[in-house]
């Protein structure tokens, strides 16, 4: 009965999907642009990733670009991310516009057919810490955690994890709050995002893109709330370029 093919294609390729990325080289928690971007080129570079994100559509913000109208803005800097993505631009004055729709579709096409595995509609609750150092994460479904059901979730181990939940940054107030330790930063602690400038907020949020704690990295808006710069509104390059370079850094550290 094809009624029965249909259930059994999906249920046995999702398992086997699921079985084979419980042990990682990368697990990236948040489906934004930044997180994407490094899916992409640490996949590229032959690693085992996995991203996971609690909604049903990952991207983060950039589909909806600013204030629903899906338009987005990168600059000079980022162009060559843009290219590699095959994205289409068009110059206005001295930055570049792009439509929101289809520069999200390009980065979550191109991640997959590097070799990147998504999962939608996975919350991540905790992460593993073994050693003093963040090991893994710890996954639930989303519908799970917002009924408030009492579900005990999975474990996933990964020999880095990137927090890139944008403004919350989640995984490092859980890792800081939960384990009583210091975050490299300035406080030792998630700072908290200022408010809003450009600039200033593109540079620092590739500065701000680094190992913040032994095992797991920071990128995007995370970076920034991390490290208490501001924040920058549907200017995206600095979110691209911070997935490049949280990528290249892992890259490196994992092929030491």
């Amino acid at each position: 009965m094809i009624e029965k093919k249909v259930s059994q294609g999906i249920i046995n390729t999702y398992f086997n999907k699921l079985e084979n990325n419980l042990d990682l080289d990368v697990a990236i928690v948040g489906g934004g642009p930044s997180g994407i971007v490094a899916a992409y080129y640490l996949a590229k570079a032959g690693l085992k990733v996995a991203q996971f994100d609690r909604k049903l559509s990952p991207g983060g913000g950039m589909w909806g670009g600013a204030m629903m109208f899906n338009q987005i803005v990168v600059q000079k800097e980022a162009l060559e991310i843009v290219k590699e993505f095959d994205i289409n631009f068009k110059p206005y004055e001295d930055l570049y516009v792009m439509d929101s729709v289809e520069s999200t579709s390009a980065l979550l096409y191109k991640a997959v057919h590097a070799g990147a595995t998504i999962f939608n509609c996975y919350s991540v609750e905790d992460v593993v810490f073994k050693n003093n150092v963040v090991s893994g994460v710890v996954v639930n479904w989303t519908p799970v955690l917002r009924e408030g059901m009492h579900v005990d979730p999975l474990n996933i181990m990964a020999k880095c994890v990137i927090d890139g939940t944008g403004h919350d940054s989640e995984m490092c107030k859980t890792v800081a709050r939960k384990n009583g330790i210091r975050l490299a930063t300035e406080t030792g602690d998630v700072i908290g995002e200022r408010s809003l400038d450009v600039e200033a907020g593109e540079a620092e949020v590739v500065n701000g893109t680094k190992e913040i704690y032994p095992g797991l990295y920071v990128c995007g808006m995370a970076a920034s709330a991390v490290s208490g710069t501001p924040r920058m509104g549907p200017i995206f390059g600095g979110m691209l370029m911070s997935g490049k370079k949280v990528a290249d850094l892992i890259i490196a550290k994992l092929r030491k």
